[in-house]
């Protein structure tokens, strides 16, 4: 089933959503949503073998993305471990994204984002402080090998996102602000926007209900919508639906919509 209407142009942002809208593979994704939407978020969640395009999907989306006057924003792995006590995961990691990098390479993309997950149980201040020792040193090996930082954003998750600072201020990565995360987390979305918007390159935008995210729009608390809608008003880079479904994507649609005309 095809979207009811396009959005392409429609608001200052680029509205996308995720390659995970239909039950299939990445090209069929994209050429049933690419003719809708400005951008395309292509989920590469898990990198065992098997679960990465080959590189002839890759030269597909590539030609389609010409074809339907896309973009793409890449959603890097998030089964590697950057922080992990064996020194031999945390290389796998590295590793693991230089591969996806290189694989995505022919590809007209914003930003490639990056999950900097954090699995300890205890926020003491010397383990957070290890913690973010040993994950600057994977992300300096990352740079090291010649990866362009400025290419990246760093996604924030269930730890305060003051934790990854420095690694983004000193190698220069950008910052995707996931507002789902934010509002699950009981952060403030205005004082988040407000902090890092000169850094923001890409906005993950979806629904939360009892702590439940990724579900469509209209599942957001009242405040909340005003408070995004706020947000995206002065906001020009990218916006992604990050649902997956079509009655998600499409619910959400609708509520971006016309919770944007009220606004008007």
């Amino acid at each position: 089933m095809l979207l009811p209407k396009s959005y392409k142009g429609v608001y200052p942002f680029k509205l996308g959503t995720t390659s995970f809208i239909y039950q299939d593979g990445y090209v069929p994704n994209v050429k049933m949503l690419g003719p809708y939407l400005d951008e395309i978020e292509l989920l590469f969640f898990e990198s065992k073998p098997g679960c990465l395009p080959k590189k002839k999907e890759i030269d597909e989306l590539s030609i389609l993305s010409k074809e339907f006057d896309i973009t793409y924003n890449i959603h890097l792995p998030t089964d590697i471990y950057f922080s992990h006590k064996d020194p031999s995961v945390r290389q796998h990691a590295v590793e693991t994204i230089l591969r996806v990098l290189d694989l995505v390479s022919p590809l007209t993309f914003s930003t490639c984002t990056l999950h900097l997950s954090c699995d300890e149980a205890s926020r003491e201040k010397e383990i957070v402080k290890r913690w973010k020792a040993v994950t600057y040193e994977s992300i300096k090996q990352l740079i090291n090998f010649g990866v362009k930082a400025e290419e990246i954003s760093i996604e924030n998750l269930n730890y305060p996102f003051e934790w990854v600072e420095d690694i983004v201020s000193v190698f220069n990565f950008t910052v995707c602000m996931d507002i789902g995360h934010l509002i699950v987390c009981d952060v403030d979305t205005n004082k988040f926007y407000n902090s890092y918007c000169e850094n923001i390159s890409i906005i993950h935008l979806h629904g939360v209900e009892n702590v439940r995210d990724h579900l469509s729009l209209d599942r957001l608390p009242e405040k909340r919508a005003g408070e995004i809608i706020e947000i995206l008003k002065k906001f020009t880079k990218v916006v992604s639906l990050e649902v997956f479904s079509y009655d998600d994507l499409t619910t959400s649609l609708q509520f971006l919509e016309k919770s944007w005309n009220e606004s008007s």
